[in-house]
């Protein structure tokens, strides 16, 4: 049987249709439609988030409409695990979707009974759906979920298909940080692109590079780059708000900018480290206070359950998210990350952080931190990274990323250390918060049901390597295709030898 929610949705769609009721105006009465914006690989260095290099006055526009998230966080710092979190609202350990770009071959990964992907509910709510990139190419947007699913749950491409008044809720998946590429190709492309569409690129001498990275020339122009892709996002954000104001919804429209993890760089992407897991988070329309700013912690899978409510739909009740606008809503108190496998490269890293400290745990520690990852390996901010640290250029915090082993824990005082650098878990000082967030950790992972406590099976490991390494004979470079083969050895090897 329907809930009365959902029901509530049904009736007011038909009677739109039946009477012709325009449904763009803001009415409490009326089910608000739902836009996610969502760029990849892009952290906060939004104006509005104190980035002063550049402007970015749409997302700026946003967040002064509504409200701004300053202590947003992904459970999982690589695009597919990610996805398949907040598309569920579940935490991807939970589910079986940890691994990155897992399920893919011969072995399958199936959603566990009684988990609903959010698009789903709201197309059974009489919503329709659609996923994009933009500007719309008539193609379905980013998906990159570690499970099947049926493609039937979208709609289509563009809201603009739905019929007179029905209510939609429409996912805007965009490039972010990816704009820029992976070298100087990649850097110029995107900076003639904003000379031409803004007027200006971002000069170089704009760029302020957090400590542990170096200033190498390369590493410089990409973050200058990576500026120019944020800016580039920006515009596009704008471009997403104005259609919807000329169409007459904007009034009634839920709209929410939110990334996908944080820039895609030696210590982000993939990392436990706040550049990995730290995302912008703005909400803004029906029934959100205009320049409300929240400092509570709050996880990115929280807009599967935010948005469900804001459109009358019930969250279902082992659905992990929670409605962080509800107006009893109790701030968690911790957040909670994961990596695992990416691509070829297995890892094992979990993470909790509290508002003043951050608690990580390394579960092969004898591996080094920059493990071999053909995908990584090849852009040059990589090459740059070890070419300084093999000609002795790099100071020792920028050394941390070359360390050979890794400590087992990791214990960083946020207040006084924001960029993670000095590990405090073998400071006596300090024994009673690392206790205190080792137990908090063991804990989710026992209730989370964390199912990244067994390592990945041959079988999957095996099936999905089998698609990545056709996808790169098909499409790659013969150096790739070596890099690629001679990592899934190494893999292989290390697991063999307990390392």
């Amino acid at each position: 049987m329907k809930s009365n929610s959902t029901l509530l949705v049904a009736t007011l769609f038909l009677f739109a249709m039946s009477t012709g009721e325009n449904l763009n105006a803001a009415d409490p009465n009326v089910p608000p439609n739902i836009v996610w914006i969502i760029p990849d690989d892009m952290s906060a260095e939004f104006s509005c988030y104190g980035e002063t290099a550049i402007e970015t006055p749409n997302v700026d526009s946003l967040a002064t409409a509504g409200v701004k998230f300053t202590n947003a966080y992904v459970t999982a710092p690589v695009c597919s695990t990610c996805r398949s979190a907040f598309i569920t609202g579940m935490y991807q350990t939970s589910i079986g979707a940890h691994h990155h770009r897992s399920g893919r071959g011969a072995e399958k990964i199936e959603l566990p009974d009684g988990v609903a992907m959010v698009p789903k509910l709201f197309q059974e709510a009489g919503y329709h759906t659609s996923i994009t990139g933009w500007p719309m190419n008539g193609k379905l947007g980013k998906t990159d979920y570690n499970f099947q699913w049926d493609k039937s749950i979208y709609d289509s491409n563009d809201w603009g298909d739905r019929k007179p008044g029905q209510p939609f809720f429409a996912q805007i998946q965009t490039q972010g940080g990816k704009l820029r590429g992976k070298d100087a190709r990649g850097w110029e492309k995107i900076a003639t692109a904003a000379e031409k569409q803004l007027g200006s690129r971002t000069p170089i001498s704009a760029v302020t590079l957090p400590p542990y990275y170096p200033n190498h020339p390369d590493i410089v122009r990409d973050w200058a780059a990576y500026l120019d892709s944020v800016r580039m996002t920006d515009t596009m954000v704008g471009e997403v708000v104005a259609r919807l104001e000329s169409e007459g919804v904007r009034g009634n429209t839920l709209i929410l900018f939110m990334t996908d993890h944080g820039i895609s760089h030696a210590r982000g992407k993939q990392f436990l480290y706040d550049e990995g897991l730290h995302v912008p988070l703005v909400i803004a329309g029906p029934g959100i206070a205009a320049g409300t700013v929240r400092e509570d912690l709050v996880e990115h899978i929280d807009i599967a359950a935010l948005s469900l409510a804001a459109a009358g739909i019930p969250i279902p009740a082992n659905m992990q998210a929670r409605d962080i606008l509800a107006a009893a809503y109790q701030p968690r108190t911790a957040v909670f990350a994961a990596r695992d496998r990416c691509d070829e490269t297995v890892e094992h890293i979990r993470s909790v952080r509290t508002e003043d400290f951050k608690y990580i745990r390394n579960f092969l520690p004898n591996r080094p931190y920059l493990q071999p990852c053909a995908y990584k390996d090849a852009k040059q901010i990589l090459i740059a990274l070890r070419q300084w640290h093999a000609a002795g250029k790099l100071n020792a915090t920028q050394e941390l990323l070359f360390r050979e082993t890794r400590p087992p824990e990791e214990l960083y005082d946020l207040k006084s250390d924001p960029h993670e650098i000095n590990n405090l878990a073998d400071d006596p000082a300090f024994a009673e918060q690392l206790k205190s967030l080792r137990d908090r950790l063991d804990q989710w992972m026992e209730t989370t049901d964390d199912q990244g406590r067994q390592p990945e099976s041959t079988a999957m490991y095996d099936s999905d390597m089998a698609v990545y390494v056709d996808s790169v004979q098909r499409r790659g470079t013969a150096e790739y295709l070596q890099a690629l083969q001679k990592n899934i050895a190494l893999m292989k090897r290390w697991a063999a030898e307990g390392k």
